[in-house]
């Protein structure tokens, strides 16, 4: 074999490998994570970065755990942490990209997928909370109600 066609076919070779890390071609190394409240217009961040505010689309590396916070002034605080899970995509670097391939998916991210896809968050009013500690319902209390509560009792005082 003559000197410059052997690492020709070894470049050839490498090249391909590389172009069948499926799951970085087919989905790339971030992925888009659509935030959105109720109410809307609240303020989203992703790993202590503002983002914006509701509804919004978080374009995410699929390689790293992140916390998204969604925040409205009279309301709780809201906060997710994503998790990552393997894609269907790995499959293809298996039967066709080998090691290579595989190395590179996992190496930029392209073998994982972002859970939760949207994040819904439910921004709860601040003030009034209820907890269940040791058979115990724990009500707060507060002296102005949302008008758009339900109300469920009334507390009368003792004689």
């Amino acid at each position: 074999m003559d000197r410059f066609t052997k690492p020709t076919l070894v470049t050839v070779l490498v090249g391909a490998s590389l172009a069948l890390a499926c799951g970085s071609i087919m989905h790339g190394s971030a992925q888009d994570v659509s935030i959105a409240s109720q109410p809307s217009g609240a303020s989203v961040s992703v790993d202590n970065q503002t983002l914006g505010t509701t509804p919004v689309v978080a374009k995410l590396k699929r390689k790293d755990k992140h916390t998204i916070v969604v925040k409205m002034d009279g309301y709780q605080p809201f906060e997710v942490v994503t998790t990552r899970s393997t894609s269907g995509w790995v499959w293809g670097n298996i039967v066709f990209g080998g090691l290579i391939g595989l190395a590179v998916d996992l190496g930029t991210g392209g073998a994982y997928k972002i859970n939760p896809a949207q994040v819904n968050a439910d921004l709860a009013r601040a003030h009034a909370d209820a907890t269940f500690q040791d058979g115990t319902l724990y009500v707060v209390l507060v002296r102005i109600p949302d008008a758009s509560w339900q109300k469920i009792g009334q507390l009368q005082p003792l004689r």
